[in-house]
Parts: C-alpha cells; structure tokens; sequence
C-alpha cells in the first residue's frame, strides 16, 4: 500500500492483483481522508486497484471534496473547480500508476462529488457507485452518459438526502445515457451490510 503527496493531491494506492477488474476510485465523505474507504473498497472490490484521495477543502477542520453554503446547500463555483482538479489527478494517476478508467465509490460529500464528475467530466469515470448521494447542480450540463453503469444506494430514513432530491439526481443520469440502478434502502445516511453487499455483487456484475 501506497502513501504519496507526489501528485496533485494527498492519496493512498493499494495496487490490483487482478487485471480484469476495473480500478476503484475511493471518494470518503466530509470528515473521511484518504485512509477512510480503504477497507471498504477492499471488501466489495477483491482484486481491483483502489486509488484513494484526499478531499482539499476543510469545513472546520474535516476534509471535504468542495465548499458548501450550510448543510445541503453547496457553493456550487467550488464545486466545478474541484471537480476539474479532481478529473485532472485521476489523469494524473491513471499516467502514474498505469490503470485504466476508474469505477468511482464515493459516500456522501465523495458521492457527490463522483456525481459532478460524471456530469461535468465524464470520460474521467468508467461508471460510479453513490451512496447516500445528493443533486451537485441545480442546472445539470449536457452530458454523455451513453452505457456508463451506476449504482445509487439511498436511505429512506435519510435526514440529509429527500427521496426528491434523490430520484431527481437518478432522472439527470438517466436522462443523459447512464444505466442506473437506484434502490433505497431501509436504512439512514449511515452505511450497512445490505450497502457492502449490494456495491459488491453490482461491481462484480460490471
């Protein structure tokens, strides 16, 4: 396993032993780091390459991906900054560490963001994971999605994410190409068991 600053952002690497799985790009949530999903990525991507940033923005001293206004309310200019910086370091480490196009698993803030990439830069992800996801852009850009998979898990009880705000996100990508598997679960904005399974056998179905 790999800790390095060498690229443009602070993350971890945890090289593949198997070459036919696609590498996992880990995208932890507000307060996480680049040490936070590991384990996860670990359990529902046996073999695959994870590459792990860290998010650059600080809310009170917790890492984030971007800035946001007040809870649910992002400031949406930082957002598409980032998530042009964030596109550029997975060129970055695609160049460095010689992998393919990344699946995205992000959980809440890293869910997020995965979303706007999917959006803003699409061909920087192979598909995405989402849990707990939210809408990034209250105008969606134009965007070709065409056959890229994606996998929203959401929380009925979810006291951060409506079930609006949610279908909404799963309409825009759908509209725009994506296959997209949205299931709410009975559950919070926590993850559980029935997230772990079901991100692992939809990875292992790719």
């Amino acid at each position: 396993m790999l800790a390095t600053t060498s690229l443009s952002h602070i993350h971890r690497f945890v090289p593949g032993h198997d070459p036919s799985r696609p590498p996992i790009l880990l995208l932890h949530g507000t307060g996480g780091d680049e040490n936070d999903l590991l384990g996860l990525g670990e359990l529902v991507a046996p073999g695959s390459a994870l590459l792990s940033p860290r998010g650059k923005v600080l809310e009170n001293g917790m890492p984030r991906f971007f800035r946001r206004l007040r809870e649910g309310v992002f400031d949406e200019e930082d957002l598409r900054q980032r998530a042009g910086e964030l596109a550029a370091f997975i060129d970055e480490a695609r160049a460095h560490y010689g992998i393919g196009a990344p699946i995205a698993l992000g959980f809440s803030n890293g869910a997020n963001i995965a979303a706007a990439l999917l959006l803003l830069h699409p061909g920087a992800l192979a598909g995405a994971a989402l849990l707990r996801p939210m809408t990034p852009l209250r105008q969606a850009p134009v965007a070709d999605l065409t056959g890229k998979p994606v996998l929203m898990l959401s929380g009925a009880a979810d006291q951060m994410v409506s079930a609006a705000n949610a279908a909404d996100l799963a309409g825009q990508l759908t509209a725009r190409g994506a296959v997209v598997r949205h299931e709410t679960l009975p559950s919070g904005h926590g993850l559980t068991q029935t997230d772990v399974g079901l991100t692992k056998a939809w990875l292992a179905g790719l």
